[in-house]
């Protein structure tokens, strides 16, 4: 016979909410411990670069080296803002322009296209995984806030620069100057950086070394823009 008398209706009820709340609670301690020591300290790797390496059939890690902001050329910071999120500076993690402008498309019988921005992609890029679910696409808003409510916005530029995909087995401004074109990030100029920032929308379809007619089309038209952005006095709007 046991020693304990059955848990009561109220108790288990009590328990049950207990539990309810205690989840989202460790949900989001967990995501600000994840999201707010990267403020200061540069990710050792990325959940896209784990992907790659588990992808290679020889066990290799990308090449991937980090660098400060102040080690990469404006022009490829000016050439990604251009061609990826023109309104970085202005929104809290989403383009609420650009997202209309995607679904009025797409209402008009358009394929429905992104509307990401570089603090979306950093989210998804460092913590999250490729594909479409409502379920990868909720967790990436959320680490979007914490990202934008925890770094500034040129902290957030330089996690993008440092983590986005140039080419095949390639993350990083740094890595992509050194096998791209045999310089130090710090040294791209307009031209190559525009070339760079050209890919980043599918670095597994375009190429650096080998630009298709859409990548020369897009780098053209990045160049335009950063020449309609005013230059890299552009970026003195980013919040350090």
């Amino acid at each position: 016979m046991s020693d304990h008398a059955p848990e009561s209706g109220p108790r288990r009820r009590l328990r049950l909410r207990t539990l309810l709340l205690a989840l989202p609670l460790a949900g989001l301690l967990l995501s600000l411990l994840l999201v707010l020591p990267l403020r200061w300290l540069a990710p050792v790797t990325s959940a896209f670069m784990i992907a790659v390496r588990l992808d290679d059939e020889a066990g290799r890690w990308p090449e991937y080296r980090w660098v400060p902001y102040e080690a990469i050329s404006a022009q490829l910071a000016l050439a990604v803002l251009a061609g990826e999120d023109q309104r970085f500076a202005e929104h809290h993690g989403f383009d609420t322009v650009e997202i209309e402008r995607a679904l009025s498309a797409a209402d008009q019988g358009s394929k429905l296209r992104g509307a990401s921005t570089i603090s979306q992609q950093v989210a998804k890029n460092l913590f999250l995984w490729s594909g479409r679910s409502y379920v990868r696409k909720a967790l990436e808003a959320w680490f979007t806030l914490l990202i934008e409510a925890c770094w500034s916005k040129r902290r957030i530029l330089e996690m993008h620069l440092n983590l986005a995909q140039y080419g095949p087995r390639t993350f990083g401004a740094e890595a992509a100057a050194q096998r791209f074109f045999g310089k130090p990030a710090w040294d791209l100029d307009a031209g190559e950086a525009a070339r760079l920032a050209a890919v980043l929308p599918n670095p597994r379809l375009y190429r650096v070394e080998a630009p298709n007619a859409t990548v020369r089309t897009r780098e053209r038209h990045i160049r335009t823009q950063m020449r309609n952005l005013g230059g890299t006095g552009f970026l003195d709007r980013l919040s350090e």
